[in-house]
Protein backbone atom coordinates (compact mmCIF):
# COMPACT_ATOMS: atom_id res chain seq x y z
CA UNK A 1 0.00 0.00 0.00
CA UNK A 2 1.29 3.14 -1.20
CA UNK A 3 1.65 6.10 1.51
CA UNK A 4 -0.04 9.01 1.27
CA UNK A 5 2.02 11.99 0.31
CA UNK A 6 2.40 14.54 2.78
CA UNK A 7 4.60 16.81 1.18
CA UNK A 8 3.36 20.26 1.75
CA UNK A 9 1.76 21.71 -1.73
CA UNK A 10 1.92 25.57 -2.10
CA UNK A 11 -1.08 27.58 -3.66
CA UNK A 12 0.53 29.45 -6.57
CA UNK A 13 -0.53 32.83 -4.56
CA UNK A 14 2.12 31.82 -1.90
CA UNK A 15 5.53 33.06 -2.15
CA UNK A 16 8.47 30.49 -2.55
CA UNK A 17 10.61 29.09 0.50
CA UNK A 18 13.59 30.79 -0.81
CA UNK A 19 12.40 33.98 -1.85
CA UNK A 20 13.35 35.74 1.56
CA UNK A 21 16.82 34.20 1.26
CA UNK A 22 17.41 35.00 -2.29
CA UNK A 23 15.79 38.67 -2.01
CA UNK A 24 18.27 38.76 1.35
CA UNK A 25 21.51 37.88 -0.76
CA UNK A 26 20.41 40.39 -3.66
CA UNK A 27 19.92 43.10 -0.81
CA UNK A 28 23.95 42.86 0.52
CA UNK A 29 25.07 42.51 -3.06
CA UNK A 30 23.26 46.21 -3.85
CA UNK A 31 24.94 47.44 -0.02
CA UNK A 32 28.50 46.54 -1.67
CA UNK A 33 28.12 47.04 -5.14
CA UNK A 34 26.44 50.44 -4.61
CA UNK A 35 29.45 51.13 -2.61
CA UNK A 36 32.28 51.38 -5.48
CA UNK A 37 29.48 52.31 -7.96
CA UNK A 38 28.77 55.71 -6.64
CA UNK A 39 32.53 55.93 -5.74
CA UNK A 40 33.39 56.05 -8.84
CA UNK A 41 30.35 57.97 -10.17
CA UNK A 42 31.68 61.08 -7.27
CA UNK A 43 35.34 61.38 -8.80
CA UNK A 44 34.98 59.90 -12.93
CA UNK A 45 33.98 62.81 -14.85
CA UNK A 46 36.50 65.12 -12.49
CA UNK A 47 39.49 62.65 -12.65
CA UNK A 48 38.73 61.87 -16.47
CA UNK A 49 38.76 66.06 -16.90
CA UNK A 50 41.76 66.05 -14.66
CA UNK A 51 44.10 64.04 -16.25
CA UNK A 52 42.93 64.74 -20.28
CA UNK A 53 42.68 68.71 -19.50
CA UNK A 54 39.19 68.69 -21.35
CA UNK A 55 35.51 68.77 -19.64
CA UNK A 56 34.26 67.29 -22.84
CA UNK A 57 36.40 64.38 -22.04
CA UNK A 58 35.50 64.51 -18.61
CA UNK A 59 31.93 63.28 -19.98
CA UNK A 60 33.03 60.85 -21.81
CA UNK A 61 34.12 59.06 -18.24
CA UNK A 62 30.51 58.00 -17.37
CA UNK A 63 29.85 57.38 -21.35
CA UNK A 64 32.12 54.78 -20.83
CA UNK A 65 30.91 53.38 -17.32
CA UNK A 66 27.46 53.17 -19.45
CA UNK A 67 28.57 51.37 -21.97
CA UNK A 68 30.33 49.49 -20.60
CA UNK A 69 27.36 48.15 -18.61
CA UNK A 70 25.15 48.24 -22.10
CA UNK A 71 27.63 45.95 -23.66
CA UNK A 72 27.82 43.67 -20.88
CA UNK A 73 23.94 43.15 -20.25
CA UNK A 74 24.45 41.01 -23.93
CA UNK A 75 26.41 38.04 -22.21
CA UNK A 76 24.96 38.57 -18.90
CA UNK A 77 21.92 37.74 -20.42
CA UNK A 78 23.21 34.96 -22.35
CA UNK A 79 24.28 33.52 -19.16
CA UNK A 80 21.24 33.98 -17.12
CA UNK A 81 18.94 32.33 -20.16
CA UNK A 82 21.71 29.21 -20.24
CA UNK A 83 23.20 28.86 -16.55
CA UNK A 84 20.83 31.10 -14.30
CA UNK A 85 21.06 34.76 -12.63
CA UNK A 86 24.21 33.94 -10.64
CA UNK A 87 26.44 32.97 -13.55
CA UNK A 88 25.08 36.36 -14.92
CA UNK A 89 26.23 38.35 -12.00
CA UNK A 90 29.51 37.07 -11.81
CA UNK A 91 29.84 38.10 -15.45
CA UNK A 92 29.16 41.77 -14.36
CA UNK A 93 31.01 41.90 -11.08
CA UNK A 94 34.12 39.86 -12.13
CA UNK A 95 34.30 42.56 -14.91
CA UNK A 96 33.89 45.83 -12.41
CA UNK A 97 36.83 44.38 -10.45
CA UNK A 98 38.98 44.27 -13.37
CA UNK A 99 37.60 47.10 -14.45
CA UNK A 100 38.31 49.35 -10.79
CA UNK A 101 41.94 47.85 -10.95
CA UNK A 102 42.36 49.00 -14.36
CA UNK A 103 41.14 53.01 -13.37
CA UNK A 104 43.50 52.64 -10.19
CA UNK A 105 46.73 51.65 -12.53
CA UNK A 106 45.11 54.43 -15.30
CA UNK A 107 45.64 57.11 -12.20
CA UNK A 108 49.03 56.30 -11.81
CA UNK A 109 50.01 56.66 -14.98
CA UNK A 110 47.82 59.39 -15.91
CA UNK A 111 46.33 58.12 -19.07
CA UNK A 112 42.85 59.04 -19.46
CA UNK A 113 42.78 56.45 -22.04
CA UNK A 114 43.46 53.62 -19.92
CA UNK A 115 40.94 55.21 -17.58
CA UNK A 116 38.21 54.79 -19.81
CA UNK A 117 39.10 51.80 -20.19
CA UNK A 118 38.78 50.30 -16.78
CA UNK A 119 35.70 52.75 -16.24
CA UNK A 120 33.76 50.38 -19.56
CA UNK A 121 34.89 47.14 -17.16
CA UNK A 122 33.61 48.93 -14.33
CA UNK A 123 30.12 49.32 -16.29
CA UNK A 124 29.55 45.32 -15.15
CA UNK A 125 28.61 46.74 -11.41
CA UNK A 126 26.01 49.19 -12.90
CA UNK A 127 24.83 45.82 -15.13
CA UNK A 128 24.94 43.49 -12.25
CA UNK A 129 23.30 46.13 -10.32
CA UNK A 130 20.24 46.09 -12.85
CA UNK A 131 20.34 42.48 -13.53
CA UNK A 132 19.56 41.75 -9.64
CA UNK A 133 16.33 43.94 -9.47
CA UNK A 134 15.22 40.93 -12.07
CA UNK A 135 16.48 38.18 -10.13
CA UNK A 136 14.21 39.48 -7.43
CA UNK A 137 11.28 38.63 -9.48
CA UNK A 138 12.14 35.14 -10.46
CA UNK A 139 10.29 33.89 -7.55
CA UNK A 140 8.01 36.25 -6.75
CA UNK A 141 4.54 35.32 -5.62
CA UNK A 142 1.34 37.23 -7.69
CA UNK A 143 0.88 40.43 -7.53
CA UNK A 144 4.30 41.38 -5.56
CA UNK A 145 6.49 41.31 -8.55
CA UNK A 146 7.19 45.82 -8.31
CA UNK A 147 7.42 45.59 -4.35
CA UNK A 148 10.16 42.55 -4.41
CA UNK A 149 12.02 44.87 -7.12
CA UNK A 150 11.63 47.74 -5.99
CA UNK A 151 13.52 46.22 -2.58
CA UNK A 152 16.68 45.21 -4.34
CA UNK A 153 16.61 49.01 -6.32
CA UNK A 154 16.64 50.22 -2.54
CA UNK A 155 18.75 48.09 -0.95
CA UNK A 156 21.43 50.26 -3.39
CA UNK A 157 20.84 53.53 -0.63
CA UNK A 158 23.02 52.38 1.46
CA UNK A 159 26.02 51.88 -0.08
CA UNK A 160 25.45 54.48 -3.04
CA UNK A 161 24.83 57.20 -0.28
CA UNK A 162 28.02 56.60 1.66
CA UNK A 163 30.22 55.89 -1.50
CA UNK A 164 30.11 59.55 -2.38
CA UNK A 165 31.62 60.85 0.66
CA UNK A 166 33.60 57.74 1.19
CA UNK A 167 35.46 58.94 -2.18
CA UNK A 168 37.46 62.02 -0.52
CA UNK A 169 38.56 60.78 2.71
CA UNK A 170 39.52 57.12 0.23
CA UNK A 171 41.63 59.42 -1.77
CA UNK A 172 43.45 60.98 1.50
CA UNK A 173 44.07 57.87 2.58
CA UNK A 174 45.53 56.67 -0.89
CA UNK A 175 48.19 59.32 -1.12
CA UNK A 176 48.95 58.81 2.38
CA UNK A 177 50.20 55.74 1.30
CA UNK A 178 51.97 56.48 -1.94
CA UNK A 179 49.36 56.55 -4.26
CA UNK A 180 48.31 58.66 -7.22
CA UNK A 181 45.75 61.43 -6.92
CA UNK A 182 42.46 59.24 -7.77
CA UNK A 183 43.70 56.03 -7.40
CA UNK A 184 42.35 55.49 -3.22
CA UNK A 185 38.72 55.84 -4.53
CA UNK A 186 39.14 53.49 -7.09
CA UNK A 187 41.09 50.80 -5.31
CA UNK A 188 38.24 50.87 -2.93
CA UNK A 189 35.15 50.22 -5.34
CA UNK A 190 37.69 47.28 -6.62
CA UNK A 191 37.70 45.91 -3.20
CA UNK A 192 33.76 46.08 -3.06
CA UNK A 193 32.94 44.70 -6.35
CA UNK A 194 35.35 42.20 -5.48
CA UNK A 195 33.60 41.40 -1.96
CA UNK A 196 30.15 41.32 -4.10
CA UNK A 197 31.54 38.65 -6.86
CA UNK A 198 32.18 36.71 -3.82
CA UNK A 199 29.55 36.96 -1.87
CA UNK A 200 26.71 36.41 -4.90
CA UNK A 201 28.71 33.44 -5.82
CA UNK A 202 28.49 32.11 -2.29
CA UNK A 203 25.42 33.00 -1.31
CA UNK A 204 23.01 33.32 -4.22
CA UNK A 205 21.73 29.65 -3.61
CA UNK A 206 19.10 28.11 -4.80
CA UNK A 207 19.54 30.16 -7.89
CA UNK A 208 16.39 31.79 -8.71
CA UNK A 209 16.02 31.62 -12.02
CA UNK A 210 16.40 27.24 -11.49
CA UNK A 211 14.44 27.73 -8.83
CA UNK A 212 11.35 28.98 -10.09
CA UNK A 213 8.46 26.16 -10.79
CA UNK A 214 5.26 27.92 -10.50
CA UNK A 215 3.19 28.64 -13.41
CA UNK A 216 3.77 31.99 -15.11
CA UNK A 217 7.35 31.66 -13.09
CA UNK A 218 10.45 31.91 -15.32
CA UNK A 219 10.98 28.02 -15.23
CA UNK A 220 13.04 26.97 -18.54
CA UNK A 221 14.18 29.76 -20.51
CA UNK A 222 15.55 30.11 -23.99
CA UNK A 223 17.98 32.22 -25.37
CA UNK A 224 17.41 34.91 -27.90
CA UNK A 225 14.36 36.56 -28.94
CA UNK A 226 14.17 39.62 -27.25
CA UNK A 227 13.82 41.53 -30.36
CA UNK A 228 10.87 39.12 -31.48
CA UNK A 229 9.15 40.33 -28.01
CA UNK A 230 9.45 43.79 -28.43
CA UNK A 231 8.35 43.69 -32.15
CA UNK A 232 5.13 42.15 -30.97
CA UNK A 233 4.26 43.20 -27.53
CA UNK A 234 3.15 46.57 -27.65
CA UNK A 235 3.45 47.27 -23.58
CA UNK A 236 7.20 45.73 -23.59
CA UNK A 237 7.75 48.69 -26.05
CA UNK A 238 6.28 50.66 -24.27
CA UNK A 239 8.22 49.54 -20.89
CA UNK A 240 11.27 49.55 -22.62
CA UNK A 241 11.05 52.96 -24.13
CA UNK A 242 9.71 54.46 -20.87
CA UNK A 243 13.42 53.11 -19.02
CA UNK A 244 15.32 54.24 -21.80
CA UNK A 245 14.40 57.39 -21.73
CA UNK A 246 14.28 57.68 -17.77
CA UNK A 247 17.54 56.20 -17.75
CA UNK A 248 18.72 58.67 -20.84
CA UNK A 249 17.53 61.83 -19.48
CA UNK A 250 18.67 61.07 -15.57
CA UNK A 251 22.47 60.50 -16.81
CA UNK A 252 23.05 63.20 -18.97
CA UNK A 253 22.58 65.91 -16.75
CA UNK A 254 23.71 64.24 -13.50
CA UNK A 255 27.25 63.15 -14.90
CA UNK A 256 27.44 67.03 -16.04
CA UNK A 257 26.61 68.22 -12.71
CA UNK A 258 29.95 67.92 -10.56
CA UNK A 259 31.43 70.04 -13.89
CA UNK A 260 28.71 72.73 -13.48
CA UNK A 261 29.31 72.71 -9.37
CA UNK A 262 33.16 73.15 -9.95
CA UNK A 263 32.56 76.06 -12.45
CA UNK A 264 30.89 77.73 -8.75
CA UNK A 265 34.45 76.77 -7.28
CA UNK A 266 32.45 73.79 -5.29
CA UNK A 267 34.55 71.23 -3.21
CA UNK A 268 34.62 67.74 -4.00
CA UNK A 269 32.99 67.07 -0.47
CA UNK A 270 30.13 69.20 -2.09
CA UNK A 271 29.87 67.38 -5.29
CA UNK A 272 30.22 64.34 -2.92
CA UNK A 273 26.98 65.91 -0.68
CA UNK A 274 25.47 66.67 -3.96
CA UNK A 275 25.38 63.44 -5.60
CA UNK A 276 24.62 61.83 -2.43
CA UNK A 277 21.37 63.08 -2.20
CA UNK A 278 20.44 62.56 -6.06
CA UNK A 279 21.63 59.07 -5.64
CA UNK A 280 19.17 58.89 -2.37
CA UNK A 281 16.70 59.82 -4.66
CA UNK A 282 17.10 57.18 -6.95
CA UNK A 283 16.68 54.62 -4.11
CA UNK A 284 15.86 55.29 -0.96
CA UNK A 285 11.62 56.02 -1.78
CA UNK A 286 12.15 53.13 -4.52
CA UNK A 287 9.67 50.68 -2.19
CA UNK A 288 7.00 54.03 -2.98
CA UNK A 289 6.93 53.42 -6.56
CA UNK A 290 6.78 49.64 -6.13
CA UNK A 291 3.92 49.38 -3.93
CA UNK A 292 2.40 52.01 -6.28
CA UNK A 293 2.73 50.19 -9.08
CA UNK A 294 1.28 47.05 -7.49
CA UNK A 295 -1.70 49.05 -6.02
CA UNK A 296 -2.35 51.02 -8.71
CA UNK A 297 -0.86 49.70 -11.98
CA UNK A 298 2.20 50.27 -14.16
CA UNK A 299 1.46 53.49 -16.65
CA UNK A 300 0.40 55.50 -13.69
CA UNK A 301 3.81 54.83 -11.82
CA UNK A 302 5.35 55.87 -15.49
CA UNK A 303 3.07 59.16 -15.64
CA UNK A 304 4.14 60.12 -12.36
CA UNK A 305 8.17 59.49 -13.18
CA UNK A 306 8.22 61.68 -16.13
CA UNK A 307 6.58 64.55 -14.48
CA UNK A 308 9.42 64.48 -11.92
CA UNK A 309 12.06 63.90 -14.60
CA UNK A 310 10.68 67.22 -16.46
CA UNK A 311 10.35 69.16 -13.42
CA UNK A 312 14.54 68.31 -12.19
CA UNK A 313 15.33 69.23 -15.92
CA UNK A 314 13.40 72.63 -15.67
CA UNK A 315 14.58 73.45 -11.98
CA UNK A 316 18.38 72.13 -13.67
CA UNK A 317 18.04 74.44 -16.36
CA UNK A 318 17.72 77.81 -14.31
CA UNK A 319 20.44 76.82 -12.19
CA UNK A 320 23.50 79.00 -11.82
CA UNK A 321 27.02 77.46 -10.77
CA UNK A 322 26.87 78.60 -7.59
CA UNK A 323 22.91 77.83 -6.65
CA UNK A 324 24.19 74.52 -4.72
CA UNK A 325 21.11 74.15 -2.78
CA UNK A 326 18.84 74.76 -6.30
CA UNK A 327 21.38 71.90 -7.61
CA UNK A 328 20.24 69.48 -4.74
CA UNK A 329 17.06 69.40 -5.00
CA UNK A 330 16.89 68.97 -9.13
CA UNK A 331 18.93 66.24 -8.14
CA UNK A 332 16.79 65.09 -5.86
CA UNK A 333 13.43 65.21 -8.41
CA UNK A 334 15.60 63.22 -11.00
CA UNK A 335 16.23 60.47 -8.81
CA UNK A 336 13.13 60.02 -7.78
CA UNK A 337 11.99 60.12 -11.85
CA UNK A 338 14.33 57.56 -12.50
CA UNK A 339 13.12 55.67 -9.46
CA UNK A 340 9.54 56.10 -10.56
CA UNK A 341 10.69 55.29 -14.55
CA UNK A 342 12.91 51.78 -13.82
CA UNK A 343 10.39 50.26 -11.15
CA UNK A 344 7.81 51.08 -13.39
CA UNK A 345 8.64 49.84 -16.84
CA UNK A 346 11.01 46.92 -15.08
CA UNK A 347 7.71 45.71 -13.21
CA UNK A 348 5.40 46.38 -16.96
CA UNK A 349 8.15 44.50 -18.62
CA UNK A 350 8.50 41.76 -16.49
CA UNK A 351 4.46 40.91 -16.66
CA UNK A 352 4.12 41.60 -20.34
CA UNK A 353 7.22 39.35 -21.53
CA UNK A 354 6.50 35.29 -21.83
CA UNK A 355 8.59 33.69 -19.00
CA UNK A 356 10.51 31.68 -21.72
CA UNK A 357 11.56 35.37 -22.84
CA UNK A 358 12.09 37.33 -19.91
CA UNK A 359 15.78 36.98 -19.57
CA UNK A 360 16.57 37.34 -22.97
CA UNK A 361 14.42 40.77 -23.34
CA UNK A 362 15.46 41.93 -19.84
CA UNK A 363 18.68 41.92 -21.15
CA UNK A 364 17.93 43.85 -24.04
CA UNK A 365 16.45 46.65 -22.33
CA UNK A 366 19.28 47.18 -20.30
CA UNK A 367 21.09 47.45 -23.36
CA UNK A 368 19.20 49.72 -24.70
CA UNK A 369 19.11 52.09 -21.28
CA UNK A 370 22.73 52.39 -21.23
CA UNK A 371 23.20 52.47 -24.97
CA UNK A 372 21.06 55.18 -24.71
CA UNK A 373 22.39 56.99 -21.32
CA UNK A 374 25.88 56.61 -23.57
CA UNK A 375 25.02 58.87 -26.12
CA UNK A 376 23.03 60.86 -23.83
CA UNK A 377 25.91 61.06 -21.73
CA UNK A 378 28.79 61.76 -24.69
CA UNK A 379 26.09 64.51 -25.92
CA UNK A 380 26.09 65.71 -22.37
CA UNK A 381 29.37 66.96 -22.72
CA UNK A 382 29.19 68.56 -26.01
CA UNK A 383 26.54 70.44 -25.27
CA UNK A 384 27.77 71.61 -22.19
CA UNK A 385 30.97 72.48 -23.51
CA UNK A 386 29.72 74.34 -26.85
CA UNK A 387 26.43 75.62 -24.99
CA UNK A 388 25.91 75.45 -21.58
CA UNK A 389 24.26 73.01 -18.60
CA UNK A 390 21.10 75.30 -18.99
CA UNK A 391 21.04 74.12 -22.46
CA UNK A 392 21.63 70.48 -21.57
CA UNK A 393 19.03 70.61 -19.32
CA UNK A 394 16.38 72.10 -21.54
CA UNK A 395 17.07 69.43 -24.47
CA UNK A 396 16.87 66.39 -21.62
CA UNK A 397 13.67 68.12 -20.60
CA UNK A 398 12.28 67.57 -23.93
CA UNK A 399 12.61 63.92 -24.52
CA UNK A 400 10.66 63.58 -21.68
CA UNK A 401 7.17 64.90 -23.73
CA UNK A 402 7.18 62.05 -26.49
CA UNK A 403 7.14 59.61 -23.51
CA UNK A 404 4.48 61.27 -21.57
CA UNK A 405 2.15 61.40 -24.95
CA UNK A 406 2.63 57.60 -25.66
CA UNK A 407 1.67 56.88 -21.90
CA UNK A 408 -1.14 58.83 -21.94
CA UNK A 409 -2.37 57.59 -25.20
CA UNK A 410 -1.82 53.95 -24.12
CA UNK A 411 -3.71 55.02 -20.31
CA UNK A 412 -6.63 55.85 -22.46
CA UNK A 413 -6.67 53.09 -25.23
Amino acid sequence: MTAPDTTAKRAPSDPHPAQRRILAVLTASQVLGGIGVATGVAISTLAASTLSGSEAIGGLAQTSAVAGAGVLAVPMARAAARRGRRAALAIGYGAATAGAVIATTATALGSWPLLMAGLFLAGGATAGGLAARYAATDLSAPGRTARDLSIVVWATTIGSVAGPNLADPADRIGRELGLAAWAGPYALAAIAFGLTLAGLAALLRPDPLHAADRPGKAGPTRPGGGWDVLRTVPLARLAVAAIVVSHTVMVSIMVMTPVHLDHGNAGLTVVGVVISLHIAGMYALSPLPGWLADRFGRIPVLLGGMALLAAAAALAAVSAPHHVTRLAIALVLLGLGWSFGLVGGSALLTDSVPAERRPAVQGLSDLLMNGGAAVGGLAAGAIVTTLSYGALATVAMALVFPMTVALVLTKRG
